[in-house]
Protein backbone atom coordinates (compact mmCIF):
# COMPACT_ATOMS: atom_id res chain seq x y z
CA UNK A 1 0.00 0.00 0.00
CA UNK A 2 2.99 2.74 0.97
CA UNK A 3 4.32 1.60 -2.78
CA UNK A 4 1.29 2.42 -4.54
CA UNK A 5 1.02 5.68 -2.38
CA UNK A 6 4.61 6.59 -3.00
CA UNK A 7 4.07 5.53 -6.61
CA UNK A 8 0.87 7.70 -7.37
CA UNK A 9 2.58 10.73 -5.58
CA UNK A 10 5.42 10.79 -8.18
CA UNK A 11 2.93 10.43 -10.33
CA UNK A 12 1.06 13.68 -9.26
CA UNK A 13 4.56 15.33 -9.52
CA UNK A 14 5.22 14.58 -12.95
CA UNK A 15 1.97 15.90 -13.70
CA UNK A 16 2.52 18.85 -12.28
CA UNK A 17 5.93 19.26 -13.99
CA UNK A 18 4.18 19.09 -17.26
CA UNK A 19 2.30 21.99 -16.98
CA UNK A 20 5.94 23.79 -16.27
CA UNK A 21 6.75 22.78 -12.75
CA UNK A 22 10.69 22.59 -12.37
CA UNK A 23 11.50 19.12 -10.82
CA UNK A 24 14.75 16.73 -11.14
CA UNK A 25 13.06 13.63 -11.98
CA UNK A 26 11.92 11.98 -15.37
CA UNK A 27 12.68 10.06 -19.23
CA UNK A 28 13.60 10.18 -22.33
CA UNK A 29 10.55 9.45 -24.46
CA UNK A 30 7.55 11.42 -25.81
CA UNK A 31 4.40 10.54 -24.97
CA UNK A 32 1.31 12.35 -22.48
CA UNK A 33 1.51 9.99 -20.06
CA UNK A 34 4.27 6.75 -19.01
CA UNK A 35 4.31 3.93 -21.61
CA UNK A 36 2.55 1.12 -21.21
CA UNK A 37 5.27 -2.02 -20.82
CA UNK A 38 4.50 -3.12 -24.88
CA UNK A 39 5.15 0.54 -25.91
CA UNK A 40 8.44 0.65 -23.63
CA UNK A 41 10.07 -2.31 -24.75
CA UNK A 42 9.70 -0.85 -28.14
CA UNK A 43 10.90 2.14 -27.68
CA UNK A 44 13.94 1.54 -25.38
CA UNK A 45 11.85 2.64 -22.56
CA UNK A 46 11.16 1.66 -19.21
CA UNK A 47 7.34 1.31 -18.08
CA UNK A 48 5.94 3.14 -15.30
CA UNK A 49 7.29 2.69 -12.08
CA UNK A 50 9.89 -0.37 -13.22
CA UNK A 51 13.25 -0.42 -13.46
CA UNK A 52 15.89 0.91 -16.29
CA UNK A 53 19.16 -0.03 -16.70
CA UNK A 54 21.90 0.91 -18.75
CA UNK A 55 25.48 1.90 -19.17
CA UNK A 56 26.61 4.94 -17.81
CA UNK A 57 27.76 7.50 -21.04
CA UNK A 58 27.11 10.99 -19.10
CA UNK A 59 26.27 12.61 -16.00
CA UNK A 60 25.24 15.97 -15.44
CA UNK A 61 25.45 17.55 -11.97
CA UNK A 62 22.77 19.68 -10.48
CA UNK A 63 22.04 19.82 -7.26
CA UNK A 64 20.37 18.15 -5.87
CA UNK A 65 20.18 15.82 -8.96
CA UNK A 66 22.30 14.29 -11.23
CA UNK A 67 21.11 13.41 -15.10
CA UNK A 68 22.53 10.15 -16.37
CA UNK A 69 22.80 10.01 -19.82
CA UNK A 70 22.48 5.78 -20.30
CA UNK A 71 22.73 2.84 -23.11
CA UNK A 72 20.39 0.48 -23.19
CA UNK A 73 19.59 -2.21 -25.76
CA UNK A 74 17.37 0.16 -27.39
CA UNK A 75 19.58 3.61 -27.66
CA UNK A 76 20.71 6.37 -25.01
CA UNK A 77 18.19 7.23 -22.67
CA UNK A 78 18.40 10.14 -20.16
CA UNK A 79 17.59 9.44 -16.30
CA UNK A 80 17.51 11.83 -13.11
CA UNK A 81 18.17 10.87 -9.68
CA UNK A 82 19.12 12.06 -6.43
CA UNK A 83 23.49 12.50 -6.62
CA UNK A 84 25.80 10.01 -6.02
CA UNK A 85 29.36 9.27 -6.71
CA UNK A 86 29.23 7.51 -10.49
CA UNK A 87 32.05 6.19 -12.35
CA UNK A 88 31.37 6.91 -16.17
CA UNK A 89 31.38 3.40 -18.36
CA UNK A 90 29.43 1.41 -15.21
CA UNK A 91 26.26 -0.15 -15.62
CA UNK A 92 23.28 1.98 -13.82
CA UNK A 93 19.97 0.71 -12.64
CA UNK A 94 17.49 3.22 -12.00
CA UNK A 95 14.48 1.83 -10.20
CA UNK A 96 11.20 3.59 -10.24
CA UNK A 97 11.75 4.98 -13.48
CA UNK A 98 9.05 7.07 -14.24
CA UNK A 99 8.94 8.71 -17.79
CA UNK A 100 8.04 12.57 -18.37
CA UNK A 101 8.42 14.28 -22.44
CA UNK A 102 9.44 17.81 -22.56
CA UNK A 103 10.69 18.20 -19.46
CA UNK A 104 12.35 21.68 -18.90
CA UNK A 105 15.15 22.09 -16.16
CA UNK A 106 15.36 25.58 -15.04
CA UNK A 107 18.76 24.54 -12.95
CA UNK A 108 20.23 23.54 -16.59
CA UNK A 109 18.60 25.85 -18.99
CA UNK A 110 17.52 22.80 -20.94
CA UNK A 111 14.66 20.60 -22.03
CA UNK A 112 14.86 16.75 -22.24
CA UNK A 113 12.68 15.12 -25.00
CA UNK A 114 12.13 12.67 -22.44
CA UNK A 115 13.43 11.69 -19.22
CA UNK A 116 12.93 8.88 -16.45
CA UNK A 117 13.18 9.77 -12.90
CA UNK A 118 13.56 7.24 -10.24
CA UNK A 119 16.18 6.32 -7.43
CA UNK A 120 19.36 4.36 -7.90
CA UNK A 121 17.92 2.19 -4.52
CA UNK A 122 16.17 -0.81 -5.36
CA UNK A 123 13.03 -1.04 -3.59
CA UNK A 124 12.74 -2.47 0.18
CA UNK A 125 16.25 -1.43 0.38
CA UNK A 126 17.72 0.38 3.41
CA UNK A 127 18.04 4.46 2.43
CA UNK A 128 21.41 5.21 1.47
CA UNK A 129 22.43 8.85 2.66
CA UNK A 130 23.44 11.22 -0.34
CA UNK A 131 23.33 14.51 -1.89
CA UNK A 132 20.41 16.15 -2.05
CA UNK A 133 17.92 19.24 -0.82
CA UNK A 134 18.07 18.14 3.19
CA UNK A 135 15.86 14.73 3.66
CA UNK A 136 17.63 12.13 5.15
CA UNK A 137 17.26 8.52 6.05
CA UNK A 138 13.45 8.10 8.15
CA UNK A 139 15.46 6.60 11.10
CA UNK A 140 16.23 7.37 14.45
CA UNK A 141 19.06 9.36 15.07
CA UNK A 142 21.69 8.95 17.92
CA UNK A 143 20.19 8.26 21.36
CA UNK A 144 16.84 8.40 20.05
CA UNK A 145 17.07 11.75 18.64
CA UNK A 146 14.22 12.94 16.36
CA UNK A 147 13.64 10.64 12.99
CA UNK A 148 14.91 12.48 9.57
CA UNK A 149 14.46 12.17 6.35
CA UNK A 150 15.11 9.96 3.25
CA UNK A 151 17.34 11.21 0.50
CA UNK A 152 20.06 13.24 2.08
CA UNK A 153 22.68 13.67 4.82
CA UNK A 154 21.32 15.12 8.04
CA UNK A 155 22.07 18.80 8.52
CA UNK A 156 25.23 20.49 8.53
CA UNK A 157 25.86 22.77 11.80
CA UNK A 158 25.89 25.98 10.32
CA UNK A 159 27.20 27.24 13.77
CA UNK A 160 24.45 29.70 13.66
CA UNK A 161 24.83 31.77 16.63
CA UNK A 162 21.86 32.79 18.41
CA UNK A 163 19.39 34.64 16.32
CA UNK A 164 16.08 36.28 18.30
CA UNK A 165 13.03 34.05 18.17
CA UNK A 166 10.57 35.90 15.77
CA UNK A 167 7.25 37.55 17.83
CA UNK A 168 3.86 36.64 17.77
CA UNK A 169 1.41 33.61 19.38
CA UNK A 170 2.79 31.32 17.05
CA UNK A 171 6.58 31.93 17.00
CA UNK A 172 8.69 29.10 17.60
CA UNK A 173 12.18 28.07 17.49
CA UNK A 174 13.33 25.47 15.55
CA UNK A 175 14.28 23.83 18.83
CA UNK A 176 10.01 24.29 19.63
CA UNK A 177 8.88 22.68 16.14
CA UNK A 178 10.47 19.67 16.94
CA UNK A 179 9.92 19.23 20.92
CA UNK A 180 6.08 20.42 19.74
CA UNK A 181 5.82 18.93 16.20
CA UNK A 182 3.07 16.54 17.26
CA UNK A 183 1.04 18.97 18.54
CA UNK A 184 2.06 21.86 15.86
CA UNK A 185 1.20 19.53 12.77
CA UNK A 186 -1.25 21.16 10.30
CA UNK A 187 -0.97 24.14 12.37
CA UNK A 188 0.46 27.98 11.58
CA UNK A 189 4.14 28.95 12.89
CA UNK A 190 6.19 31.43 12.69
CA UNK A 191 10.08 31.04 12.80
CA UNK A 192 13.18 32.94 11.96
CA UNK A 193 16.03 31.85 11.50
CA UNK A 194 19.23 31.98 9.28
CA UNK A 195 19.29 30.74 5.68
CA UNK A 196 21.58 27.58 5.38
CA UNK A 197 21.04 25.76 2.40
CA UNK A 198 18.84 26.95 -0.75
CA UNK A 199 17.60 24.71 -3.19
CA UNK A 200 15.08 26.89 -6.11
CA UNK A 201 12.93 25.47 -8.24
CA UNK A 202 12.58 21.75 -7.04
CA UNK A 203 9.22 20.00 -7.49
CA UNK A 204 7.74 23.55 -8.70
CA UNK A 205 8.68 24.66 -4.88
CA UNK A 206 11.90 26.27 -3.28
CA UNK A 207 13.72 24.28 -0.41
CA UNK A 208 14.80 26.33 2.23
CA UNK A 209 16.85 24.98 5.45
CA UNK A 210 16.70 27.42 8.66
CA UNK A 211 19.03 27.17 11.70
CA UNK A 212 18.52 29.51 14.42
CA UNK A 213 21.44 28.50 17.07
CA UNK A 214 18.54 26.17 19.13
CA UNK A 215 17.95 22.34 18.74
CA UNK A 216 20.59 19.82 19.04
CA UNK A 217 22.76 19.30 16.11
CA UNK A 218 24.14 15.43 17.21
CA UNK A 219 19.77 14.57 17.10
CA UNK A 220 19.28 16.58 13.86
CA UNK A 221 17.17 19.24 15.67
CA UNK A 222 18.76 22.07 14.85
CA UNK A 223 17.58 22.92 11.12
CA UNK A 224 14.04 23.01 9.45
CA UNK A 225 13.21 22.14 5.82
CA UNK A 226 11.13 24.67 4.53
CA UNK A 227 9.08 24.89 1.62
CA UNK A 228 8.14 27.93 -0.51
CA UNK A 229 7.06 29.86 -3.47
CA UNK A 230 9.20 32.97 -2.41
CA UNK A 231 12.55 33.29 -3.43
CA UNK A 232 15.93 33.52 -0.62
CA UNK A 233 19.33 34.26 0.12
CA UNK A 234 21.98 32.17 1.60
CA UNK A 235 23.14 33.80 4.69
CA UNK A 236 20.11 36.08 4.95
CA UNK A 237 17.90 35.45 8.61
CA UNK A 238 14.51 35.68 7.34
CA UNK A 239 11.02 35.68 9.22
CA UNK A 240 8.68 32.55 7.48
CA UNK A 241 5.51 32.00 8.15
CA UNK A 242 3.92 28.25 7.31
CA UNK A 243 2.33 25.48 8.06
CA UNK A 244 3.79 22.21 9.76
CA UNK A 245 3.51 18.54 8.11
CA UNK A 246 5.00 15.75 9.98
CA UNK A 247 5.73 12.71 8.40
CA UNK A 248 5.09 14.20 5.27
CA UNK A 249 6.34 11.61 2.26
CA UNK A 250 6.41 12.82 -1.06
CA UNK A 251 6.88 9.75 -2.83
CA UNK A 252 9.95 7.94 -4.44
CA UNK A 253 12.09 8.43 -1.08
CA UNK A 254 10.94 11.44 0.08
CA UNK A 255 9.80 11.75 3.38
CA UNK A 256 10.23 14.17 5.81
CA UNK A 257 9.61 13.90 9.98
CA UNK A 258 9.11 17.27 10.00
CA UNK A 259 8.48 20.20 7.82
CA UNK A 260 7.41 23.67 6.85
CA UNK A 261 5.33 24.45 4.00
CA UNK A 262 3.71 27.00 1.79
CA UNK A 263 5.88 29.23 3.64
CA UNK A 264 5.48 32.80 3.12
CA UNK A 265 8.51 35.23 3.80
CA UNK A 266 7.55 37.78 6.28
CA UNK A 267 10.42 39.74 6.82
CA UNK A 268 14.31 39.83 5.35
Amino acid sequence: MRRSIALLSVALFIVACSKGIETDRVPLSAAPSPPSTAQASATGGAPHGDALTGTLLEQIAAAPYVYLRLKTANGDVWAAVNQAPITLGTQVTVYGALLMEKFESKTLNRTFDRIYFGSLEAPGAPAVASAGDGARPNVAGPNGAAPTSVGTPAAVDAKVGHVVKATGADARTIADLWSQKDALAAKTVTIRGVVVKYNPGVMGKNWIHLQDGSGDAAKGTHDITVTSADAAVLGATVTMTGTVRTNKDFGAGYSYALIVEDAKVVTK
